[in-house]
């Protein structure tokens, strides 16, 4: 385990993570830190926790946008399979035949 240091909204967070975790754990704290500054600067007269709340509702709301479009492509990739499968069992059986 390796301890970093990231920072949100202008305070720093140690964190302990796996050494092949540090770049991604870097960029998802860069990334969670961007969207709460881009809410805090439409929303400057809220509280920080207003602002963390509505970023971190964003940020979900995409993860499971993201989570709907895999499953849609994983629905579209096994139809795909089922037709390629039963394209090569007409083959082979014509080939059989």
């Amino acid at each position: 385990m390796k301890s970093i240091k990231v920072t949100i909204l202008g305070k720093q967070y140690p964190l302990k993570v796996e050494d092949s975790e540090e770049e991604a754990m870097k960029r998802i704290a860069q990334y969670v830190d961007e969207k709460f500054q881009q809410y805090k600067k439409e929303l400057n007269k809220q509280p920080d926790t207003t602002i963390m709340t509505l970023a971190a509702l964003s940020i979900a709301e995409e993860l499971f946008e993201e989570r709907k479009r895999n499953r849609e492509l994983n629905q579209q990739g096994d139809e795909v399979l089922k037709d390629v499968n039963k394209t090569l069992e007409e083959f082979i059986e014509d080939i059989q035949s």
